[in-house]
């Protein structure tokens, strides 16, 4: 950043942030139109893959992102030309200002979806609440149907909430609803077939994601991991017909299966071979953009808001950090030291 003589501020962004038909890119050419930004690192599940059973030190409410701050990084990442929204935590169905992000979010001009990631177990609570709001979409965790299985993984009990949010999110007026499956090899490799029949009468999307290594005692390692490949692999093994169709970028293999309504999706969160076409940003609960899921760096933008910085500031702190990605994932989880050790730390 750079200052002239009258003190007054220029970007050394200032031809893209003075072209609305500029877009936010890397180096890469990678354009950027998908941010993801958790409201909060609280959750009432601990699953065994995301944190420790006894939980990790939540940053203090100071240190979060304000409902204000989080507006105005709305507005500016819509006027960047971000079009979809995620809202994601922790569980962000903990936040009690969530309704109005939702319908603030949904008045930016250029921002034509928001949806919301959640565990699902407070789902029913707030469904109506969530549908008033306007809401595109829904990401509901899921990582078994089995009783005794879930409360191994999530080291809780709820399925039967999560099991009856799911049922009215599917009879609901949003419409877009998915399951999120973190894919466990020797855990829920069995259930493949269970949740890809949901997608027979259902029109909705089953999505298998890898492991990550998101978790201080990291079960990944274990012999838990299930890759993309062999998942899709054993999906053939059980169905009579699997045909490959168009989903979103995450979705990088997506088929229907036979005459199902919905979809199977089967993402390489952990192989990585995605990455070609990313197309997120990501900020965490207590202000940090980064620019890839596996970044070691982090910008402040929090910090930088309570400073005064002004939008042109905070926009050119956004342009920097985009451009500096790297090519993968691979390359930015091996540069500098590991930030945080908790997917719920990191946002979803």
């Amino acid at each position: 950043m750079r200052m002239i003589e009258n003190n007054t501020y220029t970007s050394p962004f200032s031809d893209m942030l003075n072209s609305s038909a500029s877009p936010l890119q890397d180096q890469f050419g990678r354009t950027f139109n998908y941010l993801r930004l958790a409201l909060n690192e609280q959750c009432n599940l601990r699953c065994m893959y995301c944190m420790p059973e006894e939980g990790i030190n939540f940053r203090h409410k100071d240190k979060l992102l304000s409902a204000e701050e989080i507006f105005r990084l709305l507005k500016l990442s819509s006027q960047m030309g971000v079009s979809k929204i995620r809202l994601t935590g922790g569980e962000p169905l903990l936040r009690k200002d969530l309704v109005p992000i939702i319908q603030y979010a949904n008045c930016l001009d250029g921002v034509n979806s928001v949806h919301l990631t959640t565990n699902g177990l407070l789902l029913s609570k707030y469904l109506n609440s969530l549908e008033q709001s306007g809401l595109s979409g829904l990401n509901i965790s899921l990582d078994t149907m089995n009783a005794d299985k879930y409360k191994i993984i999530t080291r809780r009990d709820g399925l039967k909430q999560v099991l009856d949010g799911l049922e009215k999110a599917i009879d609901s007026s949003i419409r877009s609803i998915k399951i999120n499956v973190v894919a466990m090899r020797d855990f829920n490799d069995q259930e493949l077939m269970d949740f890809i029949d949901l997608t027979k009468e259902n029109n909705i999307t089953v999505r298998f994601i890898e492991l990550m290594p998101f978790d201080s005692h990291q079960i990944w390692k274990t012999g838990k991991f299930y890759g993309a490949d062999h998942i899709i692999a054993d999906i053939k093994k059980q169905v009579d017909e699997l045909s490959p169709i168009d989903g979103s970028r995450t979705e990088h293999h997506i088929f229907k299966v036979n005459d199902y309504k919905g979809k199977v999706a089967v993402i390489p969160a952990y192989t990585r071979s995605l990455c070609g076409t990313c197309n997120r940003l990501r900020i965490t609960a207590d202000g940090k953009l980064l620019n890839c899921l596996y970044s070691q760096d982090e910008t402040n933008l929090r910090d930088a808001m309570r400073m005064g910085k002004t939008d042109m500031m905070i926009k050119d702190m956004i342009y920097g950090t985009m451009k500096k990605k790297f090519k993968d994932g691979w390359e930015a989880q091996n540069q500098g030291n590991e930030n945080r050790k908790s997917m719920t730390q990191i946002g979803g």
